[in-house]
């Protein structure tokens, strides 16, 4: 059934085209693409009370790691209003950043600007918490419940895509230790504690991607200040930088993704893991920095310092007595152990896809793989109905980097939206890479 044959009210309801849940990056994106069309009703919920982008990790220099073109929409609209350089225009900023020559934004400005985004669009409402997601098999609409501060909200649309993000992960050989302690912190709230972890004593730094990295940075500065013994530990054989080369870059190609797709569950689970690397690094400018840190204050006297890479946290145990997180540590390659005390952990071991609870309801209509993970559609629809109910960045098991990818937001919103409508308002490019992912055809072999 088309959107064209679902009824326009049902029970004398009205019937949303769309209704998003969850207002991150990616939804906004979808939210500021929708406005524009005609043909799309479309509101969004979340539980919060504005827009927040990782406040936790909003230090003041860092920049996210994708260029400006990168933001809510002008990889598929480039003269939409909601763009980043219309905000930089707007709050009188666009010479002092063409100036910068610099391509990649300030974190704290990307937040600003989708705030502003968020701001000017009427389709948002925040404060629903939303509850669950049925299907009405009468009327062939969902019927999505939220919690609000004034009691239930009943929403009722032709569509659904979720969008709530992803959740701080703790290895399992840390959660009794993190659950146990009022000591640990995940990267996600680190500037919320910094002061607290500064007056520890000794603090750890767990993990080896670009947050592990700035959070060491952050503290090496101000370490000494404050008395503080400073270590970092990683299961990774080096502190590796990011590999943003631009045949690598292509990997993020909507050619490359079609290949991923195609690929057997568990190549794509193998690949998943073998290309964290390719985003999941350091940048270049980051771990230069660090080296010049220590540089600088190693000249005079001992660094109260310690990185440790190839090294596995085996088993963790808070010491309330002591105030202190005992760690067994393995080395991966030599097989020798040892025993790591230290005042704060600080986890910046990332994040995982969430499974929320509001789609048991629906659970009939939702397609899993063998591992019981969603079974995302090439065009993200996890539905078994025909592309009903779509995901955003909750499919990086079937669609590889590109999931997480902010530069290909805009496109897989384009493309979203193109399966609702059964139009494409926003043109979506197939090939950009200049490289195959898989052998050429008969015809295309050059003769």
């Amino acid at each position: 059934m088309t959107s064209a044959q679902i009824p326009a009210d049902a029970g004398g309801e009205t019937v949303h085209d769309v209704v998003g849940i969850g207002i991150g990056p990616f939804n906004l994106g979808l939210a500021c693409l929708a406005h524009p069309l005609e043909d799309v009703d479309a509101v969004f919920l979340d539980s919060r009370d504005g827009f927040a982008w990782h406040h936790g990790m909003m230090l003041t220099d860092a920049t996210i790691q994708v260029p400006f073109l990168a933001d809510l929409v002008t990889m598929a609209d480039p003269t939409s209003e909601f763009s980043f350089l219309n905000w930089l225009k707007q709050t009188g900023r666009l010479y002092p950043f063409y100036i910068r020559e610099d391509f990649h934004p300030l974190r704290s400005e990307y937040d600003a600007y989708c705030r502003w985004a968020a701001d000017r669009l009427p389709s948002l409402r925040w404060g629903r918490q939303v509850e669950s997601v049925e299907h009405d098999a009468a009327t062939d609409t969902f019927v999505v419940t939220a919690v609000t501060a004034d009691g239930v909200e009943v929403r009722r649309g032709r569509h659904v895509v979720m969008g709530i993000g992803t959740a701080p992960h703790v290895p399992a050989a840390l959660r009794e230790d993190v659950a146990a302690s009022p000591a640990a912190t995940h990267s996600a709230d680190y500037l919320h504690r910094r002061e607290e972890i500064l007056a520890a004593g000794s603090a750890t730094v767990v993990g080896s991607g670009q947050s592990a990295a700035e959070i060491f940075l952050d503290l090496l500065e101000s370490h000494r200040a404050h008395g503080l013994r400073l270590d970092w530990i990683t299961r990774s054989p080096r502190f590796f930088s990011m590999e943003d080369t631009r045949l690598t870059l292509e990997l993020t190609s909507p050619e490359y993704t079609d290949h991923f797709h195609r690929l057997p569950e568990a190549l794509r689970d193998q690949l998943t893991r073998e290309q964290r690397g390719l985003y999941k690094g350091i940048s270049t400018a980051t771990i230069d920095r660090i080296h010049d840190a220590l540089y600088r204050l190693s000249a005079h006297e001992p660094l109260e310092v310690g990185m440790l890479t190839d090294t596995e946290i085996t088993a963790a145990g808070w010491d309330a007595a002591a105030g202190v997180h005992r760690l067994r540590l393995a080395h991966r390659q030599l097989g020798d152990h040892a025993e790591h005390q230290t005042g704060h952990l600080i986890l910046a071991t990332g994040y995982t896809p969430r499974d929320p609870s509001f789609l048991e309801p629906v659970e009939h209509l939702i397609g899993r793989d063998a591992a019981g993970r969603l079974a995302v559609g090439r065009d993200y629809r996890i539905d078994t109905l025909g592309g009903r109910i779509f995901v955003q960045n909750a499919e990086e098991h079937t669609h590889g980097l590109t999931a997480p990818d902010l530069g290909m937001g805009a496109w897989r919103s384009a493309s979203i939206l193109a399966s609702i409508t059964g139009e494409e308002h926003y043109a979506l490019e197939r090939r950009i890479a200049f490289q195959q992912f898989g052998l050429p055809t008969t015809a295309e072999v050059p003769r």
